[in-house]
């Protein structure tokens, strides 16, 4: 049975990662229902204490993520020191996996959804680094799985199916986001259908149509609206097939993110998304 977890990301993503911002999400979390949280281990909280602090709001932790952008800004050696140290909290946080994703490259920042300033080169670079974190990541205890994000060189369906048909299943699991996946052009059921014995996370969000087809929008300009990212059910994700996508062994947990609501509530638009989840996903839950 799998756990319906939320992501904190829209309390702070304009307030900032503080321990009243996180504090005001779990207390809502409780109230509304969730389980279980994104493992996100503040930098100054041990695994341990950051366990109790969301304990204390009845809430376990869930797959967290780790982030690189995969390219000629940072060094291997690096990643790979920065990927030990993040396995080690999530591994003592009782995690067995982990999303790995790649964003933020400005071109794609400046021009989203539509695989800009793509060069084969850095691609294979890439797929080479990331394969590379995976593998130690996998040493150290944690499962990684591609979790699809628009902005970041793994971004469209070409380049998302090379990262994980080169690198093979016994070196990257599967970790999609549906909302990420359908701005991107990628029909959601039918990318997961493809790699279902890979699936170990899902990110569930919905996307409103209004600006799937619209160039002239930055990233951030396009999150603002309101208009692009949706609570499920909302949009135009077509959750009858992503759920019927899903294997019956599926093990790994449910995940709302709405990195920005539709509402103006962050509070509603949770309990929006738990109301929703709760009455689609029913017997899969704990």
């Amino acid at each position: 049975m799998s756990q319906l977890a939320a992501n904190p990301i829209p309390y702070w993503a304009s307030a900032g990662k503080t321990r009243e911002v996180f504090a005001q999400a779990f207390a809502d979390f409780q109230e509304i229902g969730f389980a279980a949280v994104k493992a996100d281990i503040p930098d100054d909280m041990t695994a341990a204490e950051y366990r109790d602090w969301i304990a204390g709001y009845g809430l376990a932790p869930s797959l967290s993520l780790f982030n690189s952008p995969f390219d000629e800004t940072v060094e291997l050696a690096a990643e790979i020191e920065r990927a030990k140290l993040f396995a080690a909290g999530q591994v003592e946080l009782g995690l067995d996996r982990t999303m790995i994703s790649s964003m933020a490259r400005p071109e794609r920042l400046a021009r989203p959804a539509a695989g800009a300033g793509f060069d084969a080169g850095r691609l294979d670079r890439a797929i080479e680094m990331c394969g590379e974190v995976c593998r130690v990541l996998q040493s150290e205890g944690l499962r990684p799985l591609h979790h699809s994000h628009v902005g970041g060189i793994f971004e469209t369906e070409p380049e998302i199916s090379r990262l994980l048909d080169d690198l093979g299943a016994g070196v990257i699991g599967f970790g999609p986001d549906t909302g990420h996946l359908r701005w991107a052009g990628i029909e959601p059921a039918g990318f997961i259908r493809r790699y279902a014995d890979r699936l170990g996370g899902i990110h569930l969000k919905d996307v409103f149509p209004d600006l799937l087809d619209r160039r002239d929008l930055s990233y951030h300009e396009a999150t603002r609206t309101k208009r692009l990212w949706a609570e499920p059910g909302l949009g135009v994700v077509d959750f009858d097939a992503v759920l019927g996508a899903i294997p019956a062994g599926y093990d790994g947990d449910f995940m709302i993110e709405v990195d920005e609501p539709s509402v103006e509530s962050k509070r509603e638009s949770h309990r929006m998304s738990f109301d929703w989840a709760r009455a689609r996903l029913g017997g899969r839950l704990r």
